[in-house]
């Protein structure tokens, strides 16, 4: 007849197990930025009449041209900090008239939101 022993009591062990599970709640999260980070400055120069190419050369190519509407530029900027649900955004939307600047709007406001499970 084969007895089942019980396992000795390596405290050692236990308590390295025991440190790894408090661990893995304190793994450290980058912050996530995506997109046009603009600065302020450079968004105050930009005037109606100016060409795309001035636009362009102020604040860089924009994250969002759609093929479909080429009358719009997006430059849209996101940031997560590290464990934060809230998503901090900034855009500037730059409206054409052909070649030239016809409108620019900035930061229409919205309540911060949460994060859902696939946004990074």
């Amino acid at each position: 007849m084969s007895t089942v022993q019980p396992l000795p009591s390596r405290p050692a062990a236990w308590m390295a197990v025991l440190l790894a599970c408090l661990l893995t709640g304190c793994v450290f999260r980058v912050d996530v930025q995506q997109g046009n980070l603009l600065d302020d400055e450079k968004i105050e120069q930009v005037e109606v009449g100016m060409t795309r190419s001035q636009v362009r050369f102020l604040l860089g190519t924009p994250v969002v041209q759609d093929s479909f509407r080429e009358d719009r530029w997006d430059y849209v900027y996101t940031l997560r900090r590290g464990r934060s649900r809230e998503v901090e955004r900034s855009w500037l939307i730059v409206h054409f008239d052909g070649d030239r600047v016809s409108r620019i709007e900035q930061d229409v406001p919205l309540e911060p939101r949460r994060a859902g499970l696939f946004d990074f």
